[in-house]
């Protein structure tokens, strides 16, 4: 796994898509926050807080992540690689979690400069330092498992289409409806009391409670199981390529 994971992260930095990843979105929230009139930016919002941050993060994820992921093995399988990697003396599971790793580690390198937010969040507040500390680093928490879930589920994606831009779009369906699909249809209200028990399959509803700052062992299992659930498929995708 450790020689998957060291290409993987060889093949962000040897080329312009880690730098260009990281890049757009420390951009795309710093314009949103700090820079562009409206709802999300901080500076003209009255109070300092990161609820802005925390509500734009999964949804630039949606996209940004299946762009990380659409060559993990989309590439791998167009070009036949996939066979000479199989060769190797690793297993499936190895060449699959290299990949996921791979492509976690870079978005938590994406996040980890945000943290700065939290500095700013504490200087700009009146008096400075009144910054509710348990549900900022919740919600840092909460990104980090969305992030996770959102990576098993584009790693996946790769391994469907030999087309880069087709796993991507398939990703970003995916972790669009598992985000908030759930959500979208409880609120139409077709299934009468069981509306509460069909929202909390989404991943927005589980993300909402760790950013409360209260880490729920359930929200926990959530985003772990619906991770394990997509490196599973995977592997099964894998093995049918063989």
């Amino acid at each position: 796994m450790k020689s998957i994971l060291i290409k993987e992260l060889n093949s962000f930095f040897s080329s312009p898509i880690g730098y260009l990843v990281i890049g757009v979105y420390l951009v795309i929230n710093g314009l949103f926050l700090w820079i562009f009139k409206g709802e999300f930016n901080i500076l003209h919002a009255g109070f300092a807080d990161l609820n802005s941050y925390f509500f734009l993060a999964p949804w630039i994820f949606i996209f940004l992540i299946p762009a990380i992921t659409m060559r993990s093995f989309s590439e791998e399988i167009n070009t036949g690689t996939i066979e000479i990697i199989k060769t190797k003396p690793i297993t499936n599971w190895e060449i699959i979690l290299g990949k996921y790793f791979g492509a976690l580690i870079l978005v938590v390198l994406a996040l980890i400069p945000t943290l700065i937010y939290v500095y700013s969040i504490f200087q700009l507040g009146n008096p400075v330092g009144n910054i509710e500390f348990g549900t900022t680093f919740g919600s840092f928490i909460g990104l980090l498992f969305l992030a996770s879930a959102y990576t098993a589920i584009g790693v996946f994606s790769s391994t469907i289409s030999k087309n880069q831009i087709v796993s991507f779009i398939i990703a970003v369906f995916i972790s669009f409806f598992l985000f908030y699909g759930f959500e979208a249809i409880a609120t139409l209200n077709l299934v009468g009391n069981l509306d509460y028990v069909l929202q909390n399959f989404g991943m927005n509803q589980h993300f909402n409670s760790i950013s409360k700052g209260v880490i729920d062992t359930r929200d926990l299992i959530y985003f772990s199981s619906v991770t394990f659930i997509f490196l599973v498929f995977t592997h099964f995708r894998i093995q049918h390529e063989e």
